[in-house]
């Protein structure tokens, strides 16, 4: 019987993504077996601009459209999308508290070519983990599961387009929350950034 909660390998996850890791205590499958779904937080991340809400995508080689296993997608460096999102992270987080404190580090992802996307989210997420001061125990899939407990399968649960119940998310300290107010929900590095070392107590 499968005992371990099972969660997709997102770009930068959203906040909710390791409220979920928090549930499980940590200890928790990633999912490298199933097709890659399009239009997911898998290749996308949501910071917060000046103008609002905004998503990054990593574009990847559109064999993705002939159920390719998600370990296997390849990303598309046609077009230099890493400077693109770069760029993006500076102008919205350059006056973020904790921005400096992270940014060399964090730039690397962002000067290196990666192939998969596989490798590139999972090198980013043992850095957050690092930097947020987590010692998950995680392993891969080794098959695809069909059939597994809800309670435990997170791979659907983290939705891009479900409706985010602000009432959930405590509000903290953004950049541009005199302009939309506090936005729930959003990648990862917006709490990191805005929060620093006091993100795992925000978690």
């Amino acid at each position: 019987m499968q005992s371990s909660a099972i969660f997709p390998l997102f770009y930068l996850p959203p906040v909710s993504y390791f409220s979920g890791l928090k549930e499980s205590n940590y200890h928790f499958l990633l999912e490298r077996e199933e097709h890659f779904p399009k239009q997911t937080y898998r290749n996308r991340a949501k910071i917060y601009s000046p103008n609002g809400s905004l998503d990054l995508i990593i574009p990847v080689i559109k064999g993705s459209k002939v159920h390719t296993k998600v370990k296997d997608v390849k990303i598309s460096n046609d077009f230099n999308w890493q400077r693109l999102h770069w760029k993006s992270f500076e102008s919205c987080y350059r006056n973020a508290a904790y921005f400096e404190y992270y940014e060399d580090e964090f730039a690397v992802f962002y000067q290196q070519k990666f192939n998969y996307l596989f490798d590139f989210n999972l090198q980013l997420l043992e850095w957050l983990f690092k930097m947020l001061k987590l010692t998950p125990v995680f392993d891969f899939t080794t098959e695809y599961l069909k059939e597994i407990d809800p309670v435990l399968d997170y791979r659907s649960k983290l939705q891009v387009k479900q409706a985010t119940d602000a009432g959930n998310f405590k509000p903290y300290f953004q950049v541009f929350d005199d302009r939309e107010g506090f936005k729930p929900n959003l990648s990862i590095a917006d709490l990191l950034f805005n929060q620093g070392p006091q993100s795992k107590n925000y978690l």
